[in-house]
């Protein structure tokens, strides 16, 4: 009975580490019930079994917000999320076999694999719920970031998961499991406490315009024209002086008011952009024909000038667009989506009077390639526009900030997270909280925020690097360990 209940204790530990309750430094446990559960079980069948339970378990609660776009869409996340857990236990349980140590590293490197997988895979991928996010709870752990990433995290994570569970199995040399990455986690905390990421540039006061939705959840009549109208209405009521950019969040200027196709649009904005000598960010959409859109940040001078665009690059699966539309047309809820997303093909930055801005939308800023390609084109503050009016009144937008926390971590860069419902916020270089909104306000939220001078942290210029190395590791071990079981056709017992 204990077994049946391990993955679910697991589920909830990891669940817990997340927004809404953000109860971080559970990640350090989390996985160790279902890790010890996947130790007895003696059928590959019972190992898959308490991994699918591992995921449905934790994801339903994490993403149940889905459900706000149908609970077939729901279900349908949740099962695919829960086949790679499922996955990565049965590589566990195949590992037992060759002892220990091998255990231990397949162990991480299956982990770290399988996250691998799912930020990619399919149509690009879902990197909600990966081990490391619940490190950004903490300033202690986010310091580090900007060596190993969130990724990073996650090796971390389930390497220390892995050394408890042998630690309370192995009564010969218990101590040499967990010290390792216990060691590890100390060196990472003092280095990120003693050299957290700081952006030591010129500084640029800015304004988050929040103007809400009339209509969140729902779409109504006129709902393009009248976000817009909010948007400029507070707008007018910023003070000339009191802000160098403005940042309109996602789809604020929709396709029916989108401004580099409505001249009547374009003169109202740009009449501001000279009232207050500043430069404006506009999330916005475009339509290009009856079939497809494109979903982009206009960028204005203080002339009101276009000066740019930036066009996503990552559009959400069965909600910009419907990948293999012909195979899915049989499904009512996507009658939602009767356009697709054309996706851009560059990552454009602007130069700005105080230095270089870059932009990312909504999904985008949930993924580390997306936030990294952009620094090293050249970014040195980023924004990440986005509009959760979809998702009412969720864990969804805490999650998310949380996710972009971890970004400016990684990166050493500042974030100015711009929501059109909320929650807004200003994200300092070493991820911690300026200040916020409130859900389903309207408001103007002013800050400073500050271009990164100092170059590219490491993650920025190396990556996942820890990730591509816990995978190398246990995949080197899992060969040499097949190979030489194919040699002794003897398995190798926890002889080590």
């Amino acid at each position: 009975m204990l077994i049946e209940l391990a993955p679910l204790l697991s589920a909830f530990l990891l669940w817990a580490a997340f927004r809404p309750l953000g109860w971080g430094a559970l990640a350090f446990v989390a996985l160790t019930p279902l890790l010890a559960a996947i130790r007895r079980v003696n059928t590959i069948r019972s190992a898959a079994g308490l991994g699918f339970v591992f995921g449905v378990g934790f994801f339903t609660p994490l993403v149940f917000w889905v459900k706000e776009t149908g609970y077939l869409s729901l279900v349908a996340l949740v099962l695919l999320l829960s086949a790679y857990s499922t996955l990565f236990a049965v590589m566990t349980f195949y590992a037992r076999r060759w002892g220990r140590t091998a255990w231990f590293f397949v162990t991480v490197g299956a982990w770290a694999a399988i996250e691998l997988i799912r930020v990619y895979v399919p149509f690009g991928g879902f990197s909600w719920g990966l081990l490391g996010y619940p490190a950004g709870e903490y300033g202690w752990t986010r310091g580090a970031t900007q060596l190993i990433g969130t990724t990073g995290w996650s090796v971390v994570f389930i390497a220390i998961a892995a050394g408890l569970t042998l630690f309370v199995t192995d009564r010969r040399r218990p101590a040499r499991w967990v010290v390792p990455p216990v060691a590890l986690v100390v060196v990472l905390m003092l280095f990120g406490a003693i050299a957290p990421p700081v952006a030591d540039g010129a500084s640029v006061s800015v304004a988050i315009v929040q103007g809400n939705s009339p209509c969140p959840d729902v779409h109504c009549a006129n709902e393009n024209e009248l976000i817009f109208q909010s948007h400029l209405a507070l707008t007018k009521t910023i003070r000339t002086g009191q802000a160098e950019l403005v940042v309109w969040p996602e789809s604020s200027a929709g396709s029916s008011v989108e401004l580099a196709t409505h001249p009547d649009r374009l003169t109202q904005v740009a009449a501001e952009a000279r009232r207050l000598d500043a430069w404006f960010l506009i999330g916005s959409q475009r339509n290009l024909d009856a079939d497809s859109f494109t979903n982009l940040n206009l960028v204005l001078d203080a002339d009101g000038t276009i000066v740019g665009e930036y066009r996503k690059r990552h559009p959400v699966p069965f909600g910009e667009y419907v990948p293999l539309r012909p195979l899915f047309d049989w499904i009512p809820a996507l009658d939602q989506v009767p356009r697709d997303l054309l996706p851009g093909d560059e990552n454009t930055v602007f130069e700005l009077p105080g230095g270089t801005l870059g932009s990312v939308i909504s999904f985008e800023g949930a993924f580390a390639r997306s936030t990294r390609a952009m620094v090293r084109e050249g970014a040195q503050l980023l924004v990440v526009a986005t509009n959760k009016a979809s998702f009412g009144d969720t864990p969804v937008s805490d999650q998310f900030i949380g996710m972009t926390r971890m970004r400016a971590a990684e990166l050493g860069t500042g974030v100015v997270h711009a929501a059109i419902t909320g929650r807004s916020a200003f994200i300092d270089a070493d991820g911690s909280l300026q200040s916020r909104t409130e859900a389903f306000e309207s408001d103007v939220l002013f800050g400073t925020a500050v271009y990164r001078s100092a170059g590219l942290t490491p993650y920025a210029r190396l990556g996942d690097w820890l990730q591509y190395l816990a995978i190398g590791v246990g995949s080197a071990i899992a060969v040499a360990a097949i190979a030489q079981q194919r040699r002794t056709r003897v398995p190798a017992l926890e002889e080590d």
